[in-house]
């Protein structure tokens, strides 16, 4: 146990009750120059420490942070989850899982941070991902179907997250085409699905899920402060971070089965009937920077979308941004 998880001991152990400087020096055999820094150190990482120079110090509120074997004692589920990785800090979730993935990690491994420093989205792009603000996290998939069909993957983790999070918080998220969540207008989450193959064989799929869960206005930096938005903000109330993970691992893993009995066609109603992008005038920008408008119409057997022209042709959108 190092001096911070003791002095967090130590505070807990106070209760509502102001504990001297002196006692915590003499405890952890520290100066109380060391103990000083050390309360600084917590403040920073979200504790509300109250001082007072005649009675020392006093624990008023602590982070929400996140554990494991909270999260194992929420969940009712049979393999996601069943491992779980807690970081405090990463570059990247998707790096991890990838790792764990190789050394042979099941389906349903599960990485989760309380910060990223270098999170990824799609096409390269930077994800914002603030220290326990959010939910930043991936599963190791080990999908069975050819490679070709794994895009319907991407589909089914944003039906599973769209589905929890109107589960636990009540807020009507939908679904923007392929793997945006938004709220009103503006993203609250976002999903990044990466592969690993060999001879035309998927070895296994990473979902990364990036969630802002209890971000303020204020905690948005520029640029995101009028594309974003969390579900606290949306809501008006904190959620419980550890209760959506669960919520979110359940949906997978039920969506998984039916998706192995039954195929896409289920799924893609799901996802159709959560979306967004459905029946809206649509321009799609492809990965070859070619521009589509017409009306989304639909998804393909693929996962593609459908896009019906002004002109009467439909044209399947692999992959590419969409506006609205």
């Amino acid at each position: 146990m190092n001096n911070h998880e003791r002095l967090l001991g130590i505070l807990e152990e106070g209760s509502s009750d102001y504990v001297s400087g002196e006692e915590i020096s003499r405890r952890l055999s520290v100066s109380r120059t060391a103990v000083w820094k050390q309360i600084n150190k917590m403040r920073e990482l979200g504790y509300n420490i109250d001082a007072s120079s005649r009675r020392g110090y006093r624990l008023i509120s602590q982070p929400d942070r996140l554990e494991a074997s909270k999260l194992a004692d929420m969940l009712n589920t049979q393999s996601f989850g069943q491992r779980i990785v807690v970081l405090d800090s990463t570059v990247s979730t998707q790096q991890d899982a990838m790792r764990l993935a190789e050394e042979g990690a099941p389906e349903g491994t599960l990485v989760i941070a309380e910060e990223q420093t270098a999170g990824r989205g799609r096409l390269g792009r930077k994800w914002y991902s603030p220290r326990g603000k959010g939910i930043w996290m991936s599963i190791v998939l080990r999908p069975t179907q050819p490679l070709a069909f794994t895009p319907q993957l991407t589909l089914l983790t944003g039906v599973a997250v769209c589905r929890a999070i109107r589960r636990l918080t009540g807020v009507e998220a939908g679904i923007k085409w392929p793997n945006d969540l938004l709220i009103h207008g503006r993203k609250v989450s976002g999903i990044l699905l990466e592969s690993a193959t060999e001879d035309q064989r998927v070895r296994y799929c990473i979902a990364g899920i990036g969630i802002d869960v209890n971000l303020n206005v204020e905690d948005y930096p520029e640029e995101l402060s009028h594309v974003g938005t969390s579900l606290k903000i949306e809501a008006g109330l904190e959620v419980d971070r550890t209760a959506l993970i669960a919520a979110v691992l359940e949906e997978m893993e039920l969506l998984s089965k039916l998706y192995a009995e039954q195929g896409f066609q289920p799924i893609a109603m799901l996802w159709e009937a959560l979306s967004v992008t459905m029946n809206r005038s649509v321009q799609a920008h492809t990965g070859q920077g070619i521009a589509v408008e017409g009306t989304a119409v639909g998804l393909d057997p693929s996962g593609a979308l459908v896009i019906e022209t002004n002109q009467g042709e439909r044209i399947q959108v692999i992959s590419g941004d969409i506006q609205l």
